[in-house]
């Protein structure tokens, strides 16, 4: 039997620890919604869940951040998440606004005109809404995390055309996401302590992927 080179364990080591340091991190800086999450019923809350969704949304970006520094062959984890943090705070807060003020409008509107006969029309209009917003932001974020000094208005344009020109990508993002949320409501100690950076991680490998035509050499997202 051929024997297991050594960058074979090395390789296998520093992915294994990438994704037990992201999921500490993201724990810490997203801990504000982690802990609505875990203390609340989602159902009941959802309109706290949303203000705490802008402050995590730099947590994510980082995150994004660290996968990008580990493909080219950066080790310091610690570094690399928190470095994008920094870079992308204030980009990555607007990003979180503007999904959360998305959601708010759309749950608003569907818990108004749910009970209206039209709401057949209504409620699938903002279920689409939603789900093409939920499709752009890792699209956006990851965009961000690749090219931070990139006009805002041009990473989320070209974030929603690619998220819907791609959308096999977009749908296996968004099946990865929901079977996330699905396992945190039956074992959140799993979903946060074990997987939340493997899901994150392929959401992230679909929406670079969805980048590859606007990402030139300078760093810069191009518009589509």
């Amino acid at each position: 039997m051929r024997r297991i080179s050594h960058d074979t364990y090395a390789n296998v080591f520093s992915t294994v620890y990438l994704g037990l340091i992201v999921n500490v991190l993201l724990l810490v800086a997203g801990a504000p919604l982690v802990l609505l999450l875990l203390a609340t019923d989602p159902a009941q809350t959802w309109p706290l869940l949303l203000i705490a969704l802008p402050v995590s949304a730099p947590a994510l970006a980082g995150a994004l951040t660290a996968f990008r520094a580990h493909q080219v062959g950066e080790a310091r984890v610690v570094r690399a998440f928190f470095a994008g943090w920094r870079r992308t705070l204030r980009k990555a807060l607007a990003i979180g606004a503007l999904v959360a003020g998305v959601l708010a409008i759309v749950l608003v509107d569907v818990r108004a005109v749910s009970a209206a006969s039209w709401s057949v029309v209504v409620v699938p209009l903002c279920g689409t809404v939603a789900l093409l917003v939920m499709a752009t932001a890792p699209v956006a974020l990851t965009a961000l995390a690749e090219a931070p000094g990139t006009p805002l208005r041009v990473l989320l344009s070209t974030a929603a055309v690619l998220a819907v020109r791609r959308w096999y990508l977009s749908v296996v993002s968004l099946l990865v996401l929901a079977a996330q949320a699905v396992l945190f409501t039956t074992s959140p100690a799993l979903a946060l302590g074990l997987t939340a950076a493997p899901a994150l991680y392929l959401v992230w490998a679909n929406a670079r992927f969805c980048l590859r035509p606007v990402l030139p050499a300078d760093s810069t997202v191009a518009a589509v």
